[in-house]
């Protein structure tokens, strides 16, 4: 996964009142003909809707959902993309990564903590738990879910509508964004709908983000079907596309029983500890078999 790696919000109630007549279909009707009672009603709402308003409803649905899976398409500086399909989890950030190529096993991000699944397992563990925060100071990181995407999106009034869409058949509108490292430590700044904390997260995780260009398509539904980011950092760039389905349905993500998980640290401590310890006993007997007048061992 691209290291990507890698938290924490409550809705107000009020986000279902904004989804009730905004988000139910594409296209635009015509205001004013009476017809606002009627199945196109929603349409015209919709047609009203600036994509500032379009992102801050979708946001207020998408985060008391908790959980979607996800179809996702990393490229890197290597330029060898990377597809990842599973779990997407958002307050907290969490992602599980499963039916990776190349024989990778299983992956499970819970904040800082990584679980790797092996088919060899550990002191009879199959799975190795390796914590991330080495320094002991919090790590900011975007965990590219669909709930981050909008939020990123909040109150960016350089957000523009391009028109309905059918992305892999769904019907969607398309929106789209070019935002500087200004424009992004500013989100939200408006609509002030993000808890307090999440803001501060946001702003730190985007810190070093020079650029990002994003293409996001929202379901008739309210929630995000495809996001496409292009992001800089430094002098790399970062392609991501990313699919999202299952809102609110998908397997929670959690972490492997703790019965099963090995830790990574401690598994290194004992080995070091055995390697100590086999260089004192040869040590032993190097010193046991030159008092004996046998020459002492012959190592390498």
């Amino acid at each position: 996964m691209n290291t990507a790696v890698l938290t924490r919000v409550c809705v107000a109630a009020a986000g279902a009142a904004l989804l009730m007549g905004g988000l139910t279909a594409c296209g635009g009707g015509k205001a004013g003909t009476g017809d606002e009672g009627k199945s196109d009603g929603g349409k015209a709402a919709q047609a009203e809707q600036t994509p500032a308003d379009a992102v801050k409803a979708s946001y207020l649905k998408t985060v008391p959902a908790k959980f979607a899976t996800m179809d996702m398409t990393i490229t890197g500086s290597s330029g060898k993309p990377e597809r990842i399909t599973g779990t997407k989890g958002w307050y907290p950030a969490t992602t599980a990564i499963r039916d990776q190529a190349e024989g990778k096993g299983d992956q499970i991000l819970i904040g800082d903590d990584i679980y790797t699944h092996s088919d060899k397992p550990v002191q009879g563990k199959s799975w190795m738990k390796m914590n991330l925060n080495k320094d002991g100071k919090p790590r900011y990181r975007l965990n590219d879910d669909p709930a981050e995407y909008l939020a990123l999106l909040l109150g960016q009034d350089k957000l523009t509508l391009v028109g309905a869409e059918q992305p892999d058949g769904v019907e969607a509108r398309h929106f789209k964004g070019s935002f500087t490292n200004a424009d992004l430590l500013k989100a939200d700044e408006v609509t002030q709908v993000m808890e307090a904390a999440n803001r501060q997260y946001l702003r730190e995780a985007v810190k070093d983000v020079t650029s990002l260009e994003v293409d996001l398509w929202i379901g008739k539904d309210g929630y995000p079907v495809r996001v496409d980011t292009v992001r800089t950092i430094g002098a790399g760039t970062t392609t991501v596309s990313a699919k999202f389905s299952g809102y609110g349905t998908a397997q929670p993500v959690v972490a492997p029983p703790a019965d099963q998980v090995a830790d990574f640290d401690a598994v290194m401590k004992g080995i070091e500890e055995s390697r100590k310890e086999t260089e004192r006993t040869l040590e032993e007997a190097d010193q046991t078999l030159k008092d004996a007048g046998l020459g002492g061992l012959k190592r390498s």
